[in-house]
């Protein structure tokens, strides 16, 4: 299977009509009639139900369609990334994050690195922790920012800093009045909870409720969220509590309340991870950067 096959399969796919698809790839109906059937043969199962004239994607089908859709969009970005690249005499570096620490030190480490060398392009790319081990192992990341720990022999990672954890509660909460004393985390632990990432898993999710199990309590979560300002959200509209980093403490809202959590042992780490074996100039600046920014925020937070 190539991705030649692939974009005759979806060309039919989306089409449902041999004849309009190859019209659409501007080539006789035979051959690609034959080279459906020879991608079908190939995988072992039918991906087109044929009644007539009439076609109708198999569930294999529609399952090929939905992952190669993306496998083929993925391969035209980094087509264009080499031309734009190759063009310009110019290296790509790859960094992946996840969002939460965009609220910390990764945007300034962003800004330094676009401007240090005009011959780098840095590209950015949203990912999950899990998802960054595998965009560094297959190249198309050079550099991730994490807060959860994953034991690879070929990826190399390293805690930057231990950043502290706090509270978020509507602003008509009874412990918003304790933003400046702090609450304590079986406080925290009998409200209602909302928890955040609901998927992909694991992530910070597992991290909190460990955190709180670790201390002897559970939560009582009463929703999930997928994303930090979902979560937020929910908070504002009376739902529940959450637990961020302290950074995202930037994001200023007049409806909710970040209460310092006054409980030991809660924060969540950045993470730095890199292939093990790479040793480029670039990625090691972009390190000793990272480690630089890191300090200084942590250094904040302690104040």
């Amino acid at each position: 299977m190539d991705v030649k096959q692939l974009r005759y399969f979806q060309a039919v796919a989306q089409e449902m009509n041999v004849t309009r698809a190859a019209e659409k790839l501007h080539m006789a109906q035979p051959p690609l009639s034959r080279q459906i059937r020879a991608l079908e043969d190939e995988l072992g199962v039918l991906l087109f139900e044929r009644t007539g004239r009439s076609l109708r994607l198999t569930e294999a089908g529609r399952f090929l369609l939905e992952h190669s859709l993306q496998l083929t969009a993925r391969f035209q970005e980094i087509a264009e990334a080499t031309r734009r690249i190759g063009q310009q005499g110019r290296r790509w570096f790859g960094v992946g994050f996840v969002p939460s620490t965009l609220y910390g030190f990764v945007p300034e480490l962003i800004r330094r690195l676009r401007g240090a060398d005009r011959h780098v392009e840095v590209g950015l790319s949203e990912l999950t922790t899990l998802q960054q081990m595998e965009a560094l192992k297959a190249g198309r990341i050079d550099i991730g920012f994490g807060r959860i720990l994953f034991d690879d022999p070929d990826i190399e990672r390293k805690v930057l800093m231990a950043e502290p954890l706090v509270a978020v509660v509507a602003r008509s909460h009874p412990l918003a009045r304790r933003a400046r004393h702090g609450v304590r985390a079986a406080e925290l632990a009998v409200q209602p909870f909302i928890l955040y990432p609901a998927r992909p898993r694991p992530s910070y999710a597992d991290h909190v409720l460990g955190l709180f199990r670790a201390a002897g309590h559970g939560l009582d979560v009463v929703q999930e969220a997928n994303e930090l300002q979902t979560a937020i959200g929910l908070v504002a509209a009376g739902l529940g509590v959450t637990v961020v980093p302290a950074s995202v403490q930037r994001l200023q809202r007049e409806d909710i309340a970040y209460v310092p959590l006054d409980s030991p042992g809660f924060t969540s780490p950045v993470i730095v991870s890199r292939r093990r074996d790479d040793r480029s100039p670039f990625l090691l600046q972009a390190s000793a950067l990272a480690d630089e920014l890191a300090a200084q925020e942590s250094r904040a937070h302690a104040r």
